[in-house]
């Protein structure tokens, strides 16, 4: 059976009566869009449960101690070649941060305190587009931001298991 033997299926759905060919088609008339705003606490509910989730996370590392052995899991690639990666420290520095103690968290893993303070301000700027009803901040980074971002992280590890660089070590 061929293409021209098949039979019609017959006429589809029709989107409104048909304009001939050359005529004008008439002008819809624009419905403007409401916007629906929600309500503040909705609004607020998102970044809400950002900051309980990371202050659920710094309670319970200021609870438990990253000092004593035995609570938390050693970085694999420190136990396996010696080698401090950037994390490293990190819990005892969210462990000092959450005391209260800047100095001793800046000594375990300043990187870690650097990037707790710019979700800090990324979340208040965050709550505050919430409360006046603007939009949620978006996260772009340009290829050349991204990559300025992965060589201080690069950097900051090679540097930390350098001689010069034990000050960077936790």
């Amino acid at each position: 059976m061929d293409a021209s033997s098949t039979p019609d299926p017959g006429p589809g759905p029709q989107a409104g009566p048909a304009v001939p060919a050359g005529a004008a088609v008439p002008a819809v008339p624009a419905v403007p869009a409401v916007p629906q705003r929600a309500s503040r606490a909705r609004r607020l509910a998102a970044p809400a449960l950002y900051l309980a989730a990371a202050g659920a996370a710094f309670a319970y590392v200021g609870a438990v101690d990253p000092n004593e052995p035995g609570h938390y899991p050693v970085c694999p690639l420190l136990r396996l070649t010696g080698v401090l990666c950037p994390g490293c420290g990190g819990l005892r520095s969210a462990h000092a941060f959450a005391h209260g103690d800047l100095a001793a968290a800046f000594g375990s893993n300043a990187l870690a305190v650097v990037g707790y303070f710019v979700f800090a301000g990324f979340m208040a700027l965050w709550l505050v587009r919430a409360y006046r009803g603007g939009p949620a901040p978006r996260i772009v980074l340009r290829p050349a931001h991204a990559w300025a971002v992965g060589a201080v992280v690069l950097v900051f590890a090679v540097v930390r298991n350098l001689s010069f660089g034990t000050a960077l070590a936790p």
